[in-house]
């Protein structure tokens, strides 16, 4: 719920939003199909530290993507980098 006061309270373009795939009171994906709603072309980097079947995320759609934790510094900055160019 953070997220989405912080997205609304934001004056100005939002061109990603990295996201934990499991949260409490909402998940990843909920966040991002609210988001997507106001903001259709945001793109999403989702994280997580289960694999990406165990949760059940499916097909990613363009300007999506996912990383494993733990990852590395110049592993999230290259996956951030891919997203914002796909």
């Amino acid at each position: 719920m953070d997220a989405l006061k912080v997205y609304e309270a934001h004056e100005g373009e939002i061109d990603l939003v990295l996201t934990d795939v499991v949260m409490p009171e909402m998940g990843g994906q909920e966040l991002v199909e609210r988001l997507h709603a106001r903001h259709p072309d945001l793109r999403v980097l989702f994280m997580s530290g289960y694999a990406e079947r165990a949760f059940g995320l499916g097909t990613l759609l363009p300007g999506m993507g996912y990383l494993e934790k733990p990852f590395t510094v110049d592993t999230l900055m290259r996956r951030l980098r891919e997203v914002l160019d796909a």
